[in-house]
């Protein structure tokens, strides 16, 4: 290695770049948040099942929150990205929602999916859900069979 690929490497490995999405809350836009996805999982060199777990779990946060959205609105998507982390942050504008469900099948696709999740509602009329997932979290540590 050189000295100029080892600063690269370096450099890469201390990203933390934040990238903010603002699009209209309907499902014909969520298209735009699978890509973004898995282009910023790509830059932290997340392998294709992560990349793809990422974006169904996105995708399946904001068909949560489109559910509870005022329409006409705009739904947000904050990601964040640091090293092997990447930390997504969704969120509606509401009229008085309380958070959403963690007993049905939606939640329990976020939680197999990311490997943190959590409904955060900071205000009566705002839903946010923030998933988190570390590149190589999910992979196995036994050795092969």
């Amino acid at each position: 290695m050189t000295e100029e690929t080892e600063t690269r490497a370096e450099g890469v490995a201390g990203i933390r770049d934040v990238v903010s999405i603002r699009l209209p809350a309907a499902s014909a836009y969520l298209s735009v948040l699978r890509t973004a996805t898995a282009g910023l999982a790509a830059r932290l060199d997340f392998t294709l099942d992560e990349i793809e777990d990422l974006r169904i779990a996105v995708d399946e946060a904001c068909a949560m929150l489109l559910n509870e959205a005022v329409p006409g609105t705009d739904l947000t998507a904050e990601f964040e990205l640091t090293g092997q982390e990447m930390q997504v942050r969704v969120e509606v504008a509401t009229v008085g929602s309380s958070a959403p469900k963690r007993d049905d099948f939606a939640w329990m696709v976020l939680t197999a999916l990311a490997d943190d999740v959590d409904a955060v509602t900071d205000s009566p009329d705002r839903m946010a859900i923030v998933l988190r997932k570390r590149r190589g979290a999910a992979r196995s540590t036994a050795g092969p069979a």
